[in-house]
């Protein structure tokens, strides 16, 4: 090692003695079994859900509490202790208001409490478990978590007096902050495996739990990045998100939750289409307002290869039919009064003014703003985790099962460096100081382009929604969604990603799994695990099931099959929990240990060179 490097090193362990603690701290830290992963995708802005999910931590917790009490306390105790965890402080207050709580009961609950944060609390340092617990209470709760009995049962006694103490002078600050360290040492890390928007209502209620988690990534979803164009300023992006709420019916998170009015665009919409019904006017207004912003980005780009997209010069008025794909179409509506034949892609005034003042408002919406700094702070196109490769959508191959080339930016680009690229270029189009359109347009192209990776499909929203004849509804999707079933390909593509251990996966989210059909989630021969189950609610008839979750621990990696969940309210008053079924991946012959993570392998160098400071200390080439 280079001896400048040791000296500044030798700053930090000026002797032998601090060295050699480092070193053996760290040699322990290699030796503690890996922390708990958990992985989620395909929120879709289901807020309640998710909540429940990331509070019972994909029933991690209430595994632990069965594990514990199984043989000596009832089902519904062993229920309630769970729903006291997830929900502390509406939970406590429900039994006080019903029956009460005696001081007794609360030290029942806080020694269980006690218990199980041990047993979570037994594959990390005591340290790092300091660190988790919240300030107020930390001091108290370490000296419960390790006291120990001896002969003259002084620490017993000790034990004892702290608790009444805690009851006397009100329990339910310790109750909610023992459950918040309860469900930090439950998941060490999380993976959002993209999706947090669209469908559902609540996703800027989602996005605000997770600024509050204590580690986690995001790798960007297709509707994510819809979200993040709208906020650069792409106005094609803007329609869409408009279009998309009003479809579903979670216009309040623009409204309410953003700040951003559809009172222009309705009041126009009104006045000029025959609907009855204001927001079916609107509904008709912004999608033609989007075929149109779209259609000028694909006559933009002509290396997207989207030209079948454009349909809006395709429509005959006479006969109100439209060809796509080189069928002619009968139209569900014959009410087109800002569509010119002679420019089919050109705005009008109105409509100008309408999408100006829409856009205005995304960029300007300071809450949506410290949210997408978040996505992209956290974010990323795909994620190298512990010899697991994590994307939202596809890797394009084309038709033969080879990385498939796309042209961005006068470059022919496939595979990983596709992936770098089109992160690079979306960073800069929303931070950049000088917006360039043709990169802010890009961002459109990662949301709905054949060969986005966020994608990887030919999105019919004009077909879907003027053409009756589902024949017309059919999207072609990428050949990577028929290859990915082969191991070869799921090889192919972790090497692509520098990834070669034969124990790694894919963790794939994007495209649910027609559980109800048959369907499975893990695919090539365990190789690759798509954990879209249908998570919005959308989807359940679909799916026949509400959501997949992975967990990876240290004896190996389950993904968890969610059934519906009613409501939080549900949960408080009857102590339903998501019931959920699990099925081991792959369970490792020996206890993964830090030593075996990517966190591990730089704790590893560390402590390399910690040894060889140590070893320049010893032969006096430098002085300690």
């Amino acid at each position: 090692m280079d001896n400048k490097y040791l000296k500044l090193l030798s700053e930090k362990y000026p002797t032998i003695s601090s060295l050699s603690r480092e070193i053996i701290n760290l040699t322990a830290i290699l030796n503690l079994p890996k922390g708990t992963e958990h992985f989620m995708s395909d929120i879709h802005g289901e807020y309640e859900a998710f909540c429940h999910i990331l509070n019972n931590c994909s029933g991690v917790i209430k595994e632990k509490v069965d594990m514990l009490y199984r043989d000596t306390i009832s089902d519904s105790e062993r229920e309630e202790i769970c729903t006291i965890i997830y929900y502390p402080h509406e939970k406590l207050n429900l039994i006080k208001k019903e029956r009460g709580i005696s001081d007794d009961r609360y030290r029942v609950i806080i020694n269980r409490m006690i218990e199980i944060a041990g047993i979570l609390s037994s594959k990390y340092t005591r340290s790092k478990v300091r660190k988790a617990m919240p300030k107020d209470y930390a001091y108290i709760i370490d000296e419960l978590l390790h006291a120990q009995k001896d002969e003259d049962d002084n620490q017993v006694l000790y034990h004892r007096k702290i608790l009444d103490t805690i009851i006397s002078i009100g329990a339910d600050g310790f109750i909610i902050a023992l459950a918040g360290l309860i469900k930090r040492l439950a998941v060490d890390h999380l993976h959002i495996v993209g999706d947090i928007f669209d469908r559902g209502a609540n996703a800027d209620k989602i996005i605000d739990l997770l600024m509050e988690y204590h580690s986690l990534d995001i790798q960007w979803g297709n509707h994510d990045m819809l979200w993040m164009g709208a906020a650069a300023g792409n106005e094609a992006c803007v329609a869409n998100v408009v279009r998309s709420c009003i479809k579903y019916r979670t216009v309040q998170i623009l409204e309410s939750g953003y700040g951003i009015s559809l009172r222009k665009l309705t009041l126009f919409a009104e006045n000029l289409y025959k609907e009855n019904d204001p927001m079916k006017a609107a509904m008709k207004a912004i999608s033609i307002i989007q075929f149109k912003l779209e259609g000028q980005i694909i006559l933009r780009h002509p290396e997207y290869k989207m030209s079948d997209r454009l349909l809006l010069d395709k429509i005959d008025t006479d006969t109100y039919t439209v060809i796509s794909e080189g069928i002619r179409y009968k139209l569900n509506s014959t009410d087109f009064p800002t569509l010119d034949k002679n420019s089919p892609y050109e705005l009008t005034e109105e409509e100008k003014e309408i999408i100006a003042e829409l856009r205005e408002s995304f960029v300007n919406s300071i809450r949506l703003k410290r949210h997408i700094t978040f996505l992209f702070d956290k974010g990323s196109m795909y994620k190298c985790f512990n010899d697991n490769l994590l994307y939202h959508g596809c890797v394009p191959l084309d038709k033969n099962g080879n990385f498939s080339g796309i042209e961005i930016f006068g470059k022919i680009l496939k595979g990983k460096s596709y992936f770098d690229v089109a992160e690079k270029t979306v960073r800069h189009a929303y931070f950049g100081n000088h917006k360039n359109r043709d990169e802010i347009d890009f961002m459109w192209y990662l949301w709905c382009g054949k060969k986005s990776p966020l994608c990887g499909r030919n999105i019919k929203s004009f077909e879907r929604y003027f053409i009756d004849d589902k024949s017309a509804w059919e999207e072609e999707t990428d050949p990577y969604y028929e290859f990915y079933h082969t191991e070869k390909t799921c090889n192919m593509i972790l090497s692509e990603f520098d990834i070669y251990s034969p124990s790694s996966h894919i963790v794939n989210g994007h495209t649910p799994v027609l559980a109800a059909r048959g369907e499975q989630p893990i695919r090539a021969n365990g190789k690759l695990i798509v954990i879209d189950g249908g998570f919005c609610r959308d989807y359940h008839k679909k799916t026949g099931i509400a959501g997949y979750t992975l967990i990876y621990n240290s004896h190996g990696l389950r993904i968890k099959a969610h059934q519906p969940f009613e409501s939080i309210d549900n949960a408080l008053k009857e102590n339903k929990d998501i019931l959920s079924s699990s099925e081991n991946i792959e369970t490792e012959n020996h206890r993964m240990m830090v030593k075996h993570t990517d966190n591990g392998k730089k704790i590893q160098e560390e402590i390399d060179d910690l040894c060889e400071l140590l070893e320049a200390y010893r032969n006096g080439d430098i002085n300690s």
